[in-house]
């Protein structure tokens, strides 16, 4: 995926766990083969995912980045306080956009480093340009890779105290199992009373979730983000997916408190991907899982968290209850 010397001059580094890490193509097949299908989220934000998924945030149904935006403009003084540390690295960071609202707050409390990780290096590239030219006062280092192999990255480059923050609600885009491997990794890296900062989106009703999680009429930023998968399959494995086989749509399962992204097939569907050396069948009316959305209850979340060695410290929430912010420190006992 990566070569491995530093972006020379860019200020990104790329990062990899080496000889035990997981190779991304062995990732994928595993996956393809589960029933249902899915693939992985980081799959699908490449250059062209990442501007879809940046269009998927301002559309007028999709309430999650305003209400963390809104968030994080009337507390980012008190989280800021609460963080309590001269280094953030923040999962999947995209855009960074509404980081900044954070950075603004810590660079006026201490000399602040940023440490912002993405598998897209060119948005990497461009968050990274866009903050030191308006934030003189942040130093940023980017780690480009996945985010296990920038979390090792960071275990074996100590410096100032630590902070680690998760936006986006993307803790949710996981299995149990995936974010128990996750969080396990993120307790590795910080040492007691260092923070973890994450955000949530809280479970409510099903068809406001589909409605969020669709494209409203004249839109289609969810349906072309999530056909991107296929683009990727077809350009990185040799697959000859045709994207009108597939109806792109997102499901709600009450039963699990999860949002599915789905692309459901027209009709039988088999389509050989020789860079994986597998083939898929996909029958009429079955579906390839593209994206996990869990939502959560608060204490199922601190009690979540909890299990890897973390307290609850603080947290924001709106006042519709639909959307929360949760401070965390690592415990010291």
């Amino acid at each position: 995926m990566r070569p491995p010397e530093s972006d020379a001059g860019t200020g990104i580094v790329p990062v990899t766990t080496g000889a035990d890490e997981v190779p991304e193509d062995t990732v994928v097949r595993d996956l393809l083969q589960e029933a249902p299908p899915r693939l992985p989220p980081w799959l699908g934000y490449d250059a062209v995912g990442s501007e879809l998924f940046e269009q998927i945030t301002e559309l007028p149904t999709y309430y999650l980045t305003r209400v963390e935006r809104a968030l994080l403009q009337h507390h980012a003084w008190e989280i800021a306080e609460a963080l309590g540390c001269g280094r953030i690295a923040e999962l999947g960071s995209g855009s960074a956009k509404k980081t900044r609202l954070l950075l603004e707050r810590c660079v006026r409390l201490r000399r602040t480093t940023y440490l912002p990780i993405d598998v897209d290096r060119d948005m990497l590239r461009s968050s990274a340009a866009t903050l030191r030219s308006e934030l003189e006062d942040v130093e940023v280092l980017g780690l480009w890779g996945r985010y296990e192999a920038a979390l090792e990255w960071l275990r074996t480059h100590t410096g100032e105290p630590l902070a680690i923050i998760f936006l986006g609600s993307s803790f949710g885009n996981a299995t149990r199992a995936e974010r128990d491997g996750l969080l396990g990794e993120i307790a590795r890296c910080l040492k007691p009373g260092e923070a973890f900062l994450l955000s949530a989106d809280l479970d409510k009703d099903g068809e406001a979730l589909e409605t969020c999680y669709n494209d409203p009429p004249g839109h289609s930023a969810f349906a072309d983000f999530r056909l991107n998968y296929l683009t990727r399959l077809n350009e990185r494995y040799g697959a000859e997916f045709v994207l009108d086989d597939f109806v792109p749509k997102a499901c709600y399962d009450a039963a699990t408190s999860t949002v599915e992204g789905r692309l459901q097939a027209r009709a039988d569907r088999t389509v050989a991907i020789p860079g994986l050396g597998i083939t898929l069948r996909v029958p009429r009316g079955r579906f390839i899982n593209v994206g996990y959305s869990v939502k959560f209850d608060e204490r199922g979340l601190a009690h979540e968290v909890g299990a890897h060695g973390f307290v609850p410290r603080s947290q924001w929430v709106d006042h519709q209850a639909r959307y929360g912010l949760f401070l965390f420190h690592r415990d010291a006992s």
